[in-house]
């Protein structure tokens, strides 16, 4: 395992954009971090992206030239990176370089000595030809340019219940279809509704594991020793899932007590009972809305764990960097919810109305479109009080939205007996942020 320096765990550095500067430049700017495949052209098995190369011009590694072979570079001192740095003062996951459609970007990774483009400290930055990035005492020479790189694309618009047609999708698809013809671990990262666990269940179903169970063990919804008999118990979640695959929900949450057993599990292959150890025959798939990355910069998360989960890496968008996928999604919702044809339904099939719904940021992505579209459409759902068809699109939404929060925040509350803190965790909200939205609809 991999340690840090007690100069990397110094002070970070100022920056010169906090996280809502960011994002507002961002926002005016059309380049969305994470929007890794260009526009510059496209097959349907691959799509052109920009190539870019990193030679390091000082430090331990000076002279190394590193040329993309992909649309993303992850920088720093762990054997995952792709970039790997033998400097003491680098973290152990400094940095990421991606191309987010026509630029290329840098972020830092929440590192202990921070990331500077050409001398000043960064969260996000765009780069540009000859730009000089200094990580710790190591310094490397940025330059774009040459012939682009092919990231493959999957041929197919669906992976089990994940649905796309356009680059960003069946870019995730082609990476789903390569871990599931192997057995290794997947890390399956992403925002809150991105479809984590729609993408763990169809990794299981186009698996060779497919015939054996499938079972989820939540870990940020379980007390420490709760969770640990889930996990390793007689009859808990590695024991249960034997020849199938096991689903760790939220790893991130894992108690820290926790890391050790678990990464010990994973390496052995074997489960201890007692002083008996018995082999396991389980695939793992982990999903997480954290960054693990950084989690294992700030010693939140143990690197020898991290290692043992993130075998294969895939990255779940969110919707707002798929925008064009909103009609076939929608298509999909409206076939789940059975809905029938009726003006009420066939308004959801409207081109306006799509690119009403692609300026929308939806923070609850595929999970907040697909719920918004069944309580739209149930004809069983008395809906919020009044009509809201002559509303605007955004109060309608607002209103509709307003109510789907009242009437799932309200069952969530009774399914654990009105414990708040409980209730919170399962819905993946901080306690402070579920405290407000029961004041909101004066749930207690």
């Amino acid at each position: 395992m991999l340690e840090m320096s007690s100069g990397e765990r110094g002070k970070d550095p100022p920056t010169r954009l906090t996280e809502p500067a960011v994002d507002a430049d961002r926002s005016r700017s059309g380049a969305r971090w994470g929007t890794t495949l260009s526009t510059r052209g496209e097959e349907r098995d691959h799509a052109l992206v920009r190539r870019f190369t990193l030679l390091v011009t000082a430090g331990a590694d000076a002279g190394q030239k590193i040329v993309s072979a992909g649309d993303r570079m992850v920088v720093g001192t762990h054997n995952a990176c792709d970039v790997v740095l033998h400097d003491a003062t680098v973290s152990r996951f400094h940095c990421e370089i991606a191309v987010a459609g026509k630029s290329i970007v840098v972020r830092d990774l929440e590192s202990s000595n921070g990331t500077l483009v050409d001398g000043i400290a960064i969260l996000h930055a765009y780069l540009r030809g000859g730009a000089v990035l200094t990580l710790g005492r190591t310094q490397l020479r940025f330059d774009s340019g040459g012939e682009p790189v092919k990231v493959p694309l999957s041929t197919e618009e669906q992976f089990g219940e994940l649905v796309g047609s356009g680059a960003v999708m069946r870019r995730v698809f082609a990476l789903l279809e390569r871990a599931a013809a192997s057995d290794v671990a997947v890390l399956l990262e992403g925002e809150v509704g991105t479809g984590k666990s729609s993408a763990a269940r169809s990794l299981h179903a186009a698996s060779a594991r497919r015939d054996g169970p499938f079972v989820v063990v939540d870990c940020a919804t379980a007390s420490r020793s709760l969770l640990e008999a889930e996990l390793f118990g007689s009859e808990g979640g590695f024991t249960a899932a034997a020849g199938g695959t096991l689903y760790l929900r939220e790893v991130a949450e894992i108690p820290s007590e926790l890391h050790p057993r678990l990464a010990a599990t994973l390496e052995t292959r074997t489960l201890l009972f007692g002083e008996i150890a018995r082999p396991i025959d389980v695939r793992v798939v982990a999903g997480t809305r954290r960054n693990l990355k950084t989690e294992v910069n700030a010693r939140r998360f143990r690197s020898d764990l991290y290692h043992r989960l993130a075998v294969a890496e895939c990255r779940l968008p969110p919707l707002r960097e798929h925008p064009e996928d909103l009609p076939m999604l929608i298509e999909e919702a409206l076939i789940r919810a059975g809905a029938a044809p009726r003006p009420e339904v066939e308004r959801w099939r409207n081109r306006d109305f799509y690119a009403e719904l692609g300026r929308h940021a939806w923070p609850g992505n595929v999970r907040e479109l697909f719920e918004l579209v069944e309580r739209a459409v149930d004809l069983r759902a008395d809906g919020p009080s009044g009509a809201t068809e002559e509303l605007p699109l955004s109060a309608a939404r607002a209103a509709w939205v307003a109510d789907f929060e009242r009437r799932y925040l309200g069952g969530l509350l009774a399914s654990h007996h009105g414990d708040a803190v409980a209730a919170a965790r399962s819905a993946g909200v901080d306690g402070v942020r579920f405290g407000r939205l029961l004041d909101r609809y004066r749930l207690r």
